[in-house]
């Protein structure tokens, strides 16, 4: 996607430098940084503290965190010890064990001489991956705001709603949720994105907001609760959001409020679609309530909020008394009954085992 009209990626290797870069996510929309990770204990950082964040991306940075690992030490004990502290930066999101596995299994039969170069090259794939997988959510999930269109009056406005950012930024390039919204887009089908805030991080105010003021793609930033009401009054003709994690039974692991969305879209009987390329499914875990690990995150998310102060700096402030503590579980999961479609890289399908099954059929299903 473009900034200033110049071609990014979230990620991405620097041939020039032979570095691994980014855009650090904490300073936008107020500033635009890019950083160089050089080492494992930067990827490590990048992911924990969320300079990098959306599942699609943590997977990309932790590929690229092993192959940058191998460089310095191919080890078995550096690839092992390597998966070890890479996965415990964000345990919800299961595109990071997704890749790591991919690399260890790529990398350990192999002999040492052979594997930085090798790690590399996956890197390079699993990002080249991601993207044309994101690509082809956004080609299917076109279909579904062109039969919504369809049944409007001609230039009337496509309502959708989306939580937290499943945009480019989470992602190598593209979005998972945005990508059928810069489908329609580009093919001139009026379209007007309603963009909850998402606290506590605000990823929606900040990042999903910036992405769509970067495309010029029409929307309003809301609070977090005014979903409901503007569904109850017509204002929202779907729902998309992304994922973390979802089961094999459909179950879907998103950011926190992403499962009260679901029970208002649901009352008003507006679709609620979740847009996933397929390493974001986890064929292991069928009950996403019970099963699925819910990252508690440091209370001062939730206590103290970022933004641009009156004298045009960027910092924090503390919005709640001294004393008071926050509870910060950052993800919910959505059960699979609320949960109209599953747009994928292949189609689209039911959230349920026998849809994803359909879909993915090379699968085995516990």
């Amino acid at each position: 996607m473009k900034v200033d009209g110049k071609d990014f990626r979230s990620i991405w290797y620097n041939s020039d430098t032979g570095k691994v870069q980014i855009i650090d996510q904490r300073w936008l929309p107020h500033e635009f940084r890019v950083v160089d990770l050089t080492t494992r204990a930067a990827f490590v950082t990048a992911i924990a503290d969320m300079w990098v964040r959306g599942a699609p991306l943590i997977g990309a940075t932790a590929a690229y965190g092993v192959a940058v690992e191998m460089a310095r030490d191919a080890s078995d004990a550096s690839i092992v010890e390597t998966w070890d502290v890479l996965h415990e930066t964000r345990p919800t999101a299961i595109n990071l064990r997704w890749a790591l596995n991919d690399m260890t299994a790529l990398l350990m039969p192999m002999p040492e001489e052979e594997r930085a170069a090798a790690a590399m090259q996956r890197a390079h794939e699993i990002a080249d991956e991601d993207v044309e997988c994101n690509r082809m959510i956004g080609v299917h999930g076109l279909e579904i705001i062109k039969d919504i269109a369809a049944k409007k009056q001609p230039g009337e406005v496509v309502n959708i709603l989306t939580h937290c950012n499943a945009g480019w930024l989470a992602t190598v390039d593209w979005g998972t949720a945005t990508s059928p919204m810069y489908h329609a887009h580009m093919a001139g089908i009026p379209v007007h994105i309603w963009v909850d805030e998402t606290r506590p991080r605000n990823q929606g105010a900040l990042l999903t907001a910036w992405e769509m003021n970067s495309h010029d793609i029409p929307h309003h930033l809301i609070v977090d609760n005014a979903g409901g009401h503007l569904m109850q009054h017509g204002q929202v003709d779907m729902v998309i959001v992304g994922t973390d994690r979802t089961t094999a039974h459909g179950d879907v692991c998103n950011k926190i409020g992403t499962y009260l969305k679901a029970l208002a879209a649901q009352d008003n009987n507006v679709p609620f679609y979740v847009a996933l390329p397929s390493p974001t499914i986890d064929w292991t875990v069928k009950d996403g309530v019970a099963e699925i690990p819910i990252e508690e995150r440091d209370d001062s998310e939730v206590t103290h909020v970022q933004g641009k102060l009156a004298d045009g700096t960027v910092g924090e402030v503390q919005i709640s008394p001294d004393g008071t503590p926050g509870g910060n579980p950052a993800f919910d999961v959505t059960p699979r009954r609320l949960v109209t479609g599953l747009i994928t890289e292949r189609g689209i399908c039911d959230a349920s085992p026998e849809g994803l099954a359909a879909m993915f059929p090379e699968r085995v299903l516990g």
